[in-house]
């Protein structure tokens, strides 16, 4: 069972990283290594996610009508 939850869940994580366009927009570069070392440079991306669109949609549901009597109204009722 864990086998297969942790399956759905990495399927689901391709998926979102699938759905999302990645352009890299500056190479990284490593540090200058001796006595004065200058920062490194870490690479640039420009992300952009999928278009969602989402809706709203107004629905009438049938629901059961629910009558609950305590123990004192069923004892007056038996009477």
């Amino acid at each position: 069972m864990k086998k297969i939850v942790a399956l759905l869940a990495g399927a689901s994580c391709l998926a979102a990283l699938g759905a999302c366009d990645v352009d890299k927009t500056k190479n990284g570069a490593l540090p200058d290594v001796d006595v004065n070392v200058s920062g490194g440079q870490l690479p640039e991306y420009n992300v952009t996610g999928p278009d969602v669109s989402v809706g709203t949609e107004n629905k009438t549901i049938q629901v059961p009508t629910v009558d609950v009597k305590t123990a004192d109204e069923k004892k007056r009722e038996g009477q």
